[in-house]
């Protein structure tokens, strides 16, 4: 189902479900630390609401851990539970496929030591990681190999996901947090829905993902629309980690300035639509919950600042592993010593939310390129013709090198040449390289051959009606040469700031 148009500030209304999904798990984490423990609830009800929450064991074993410094690291990771919810409810919000048992999205939350700035770190999930040798829970020693950072998770659950993180950052986590799918969206809908802006209408067929340009306030179900969208730019993950960052600083700025910190029964509502479905460290108790409240009281959206870990490769390979995200390891031991040093990352703030979802206007008669998060050059593409069409292969095979993709040059026409929709035949160890193809060859199909290896294969159908022009992401370039942030004040609505 796609979510109807709204004009600005118009409000939908929907049947609460009660099982939800995606990314709204690492959001919702994100507002339960907004809403818990707050001075202005009494510590009666905070201590009940703590006793409320699922336990892991998320630092049991671990060895050889960075040393802590000043301040507070959470580490913060939303976890694929589509198996959880309804057959309906997958329906209506296009969750396909079987969960995956891993961290979809993982973020590190550095609370400074005097509780007046926060520090959000998003860590792709497709880092490229080593797993060191350890000793699994049955005994038997697994060897050190490597992985992509969201499968730590499904080895060796929170435990394992923690040693990763501190190996990857340096940085001694304090507290875990892991949020299900319920959370997110009941959160948003107990706050009273959360506005988002963009310049441009974004519509995303696999999400279902359909707004206007402009301010819309979101339920629910629409928020995870919108948080959950890698399809709307081709710059696939990285460009949906932007757009969580948005979503989040509006969320939190929504819990704040809504009177939920303050008031006991929208306290409660938020509460008890999160409390459910967190699961945290056993020393994640009623003491941190009251001071974490504090310290969002304390907060202003100028004070949150978002970034992301610097990225060298976005198309790292890495065999029996696929692609994968490889960090630029000399500015990400900047950012990270920052975190540890309880100081803001140094850098000049990215422009404002308005120009995030902004294309460079297009001469007359010309395509404006779509920018991708892989770039072109990386990914080997095969046309087949599948359409009936004579020389249709050649044409599009010239297309697509045109764009910079580095196709075969020996386009061939396909067994059955009757096919109706251009289709596009992809490992699914490769899924961020397929994004660029698709991005240049819009409603074309996709189909996940396993084992097929890092080349595409196009077969172009009847419905094939040319490429579109696409280009890599451009590294942002922060004026003092510091790590690009944005800041809550930049991202937030200016009719909610």
């Amino acid at each position: 189902m796609t979510a109807p148009a709204r004009s600005s500030r118009q409000r939908t209304t929907r049947h609460r479900p009660s099982r939800r999904a995606h990314w709204g798990k690492r959001l919702a984490t994100g507002a339960a630390v907004a809403v818990l423990g707050t001075g202005g609830i009494g510590h009666a009800v905070v201590t009940g609401l703590g006793d409320g929450i699922g336990r892991v064991d998320a630092f049991e074993g671990l060895s050889d851990r960075p040393g802590g410094g000043r301040g507070m690291n959470v580490l913060l990771v939303g976890t694929d539970g589509r198996d959880k919810i309804t057959e309906e409810e997958r329906r209506r919000y296009r969750l396909g496929g079987a969960p995956c048992h891993c961290t979809d999205t993982v973020m590190l939350v550095h609370l400074s030591a005097d509780r007046d700035r926060a520090t959000v770190v998003g860590l792709p999930r497709d880092t490229y990681t080593e797993i060191p040798e350890r000793r699994d829970e049955t005994g038997r020693i697994r060897p050190a190999h490597a992985v992509k950072l969201n499968a730590a998770y499904a080895e060796g659950g929170p435990g394992l996901t923690v040693r990763s993180v501190e190996r990857l950052t340096g940085v001694h986590v304090d507290h875990y947090m892991e949020v299900d799918f319920t959370s997110f969206m009941q959160t948003v809908d107990a706050v009273g829905g959360v506005q988002v802006c963009t310049v441009r209408p974004l519509k995303d067929a696999y999400t279902g993902l359909d707004l206007p340009a402009g301010t819309s306030n979101l339920d629910g179900g629409q928020a995870l629309q919108y948080v959950r969208s890698r399809h709307l730019d081709g710059a696939a993950d990285l460009g949906r980690m932007q757009r969580q960052q948005r979503f989040l600083a509006s969320l939190v700025h929504k819990a704040a300035s809504g009177g939920v910190l303050l008031n006991p029964v929208k306290f409660q509502d938020v509460a008890s639509a999160v409390i459910g479905s967190v699961r945290a460290d056993r020393g994640f108790g009623t003491d941190e919950l009251i001071g974490l409240g504090q310290a969002m009281r304390n907060l202003t959206p100028a004070s949150a600042e978002f970034t992301s870990v610097p990225i060298a490769v976005a198309n790292f390979p890495v065999p029996h592993v696929g692609s994968t995200v490889k960090w630029d390891e000399a500015e990400a031991a900047r950012l990270f010593r920052a975190l540890r040093e309880d100081r803001p990352v140094n850098a000049a703030p990215r422009a404002p939310h308005r120009a995030a979802d902004a294309k460079p206007p297009a001469r007359a008669g010309e395509q404006p390129p779509t920018v991708v998060e892989v770039a072109p050059e990386q990914v080997r593409v095969q046309v087949l013709n599948g359409s009936g069409r004579d020389g249709l292969a050649r044409t599009a095979d010239q297309a697509l090198r045109a764009t910079g993709f580095a196709t075969t040059g020996l386009p061939t026409d396909a067994r059955h040449p009757t096919a109706e929709h251009t289709v596009i035949a992809y490992d699914p160890r490769w899924d961020r390289s397929v994004r660029s193809v698709a991005a240049a060859l819009p409603g074309a199909r996709l189909r996940a051959v396993p084992g097929q290896g890092p080349m595409m294969r196009v077969t172009l159908g009847a419905d094939f009606a040319g490429v579109h022009p696409v280009r890599a992401q451009e590294p942002p370039h922060p004026r003092s040469g510091g790590i690009p942030v944005v800041t809550g004040d930049q991202v937030v609505c200016p009719e909610s700031a």
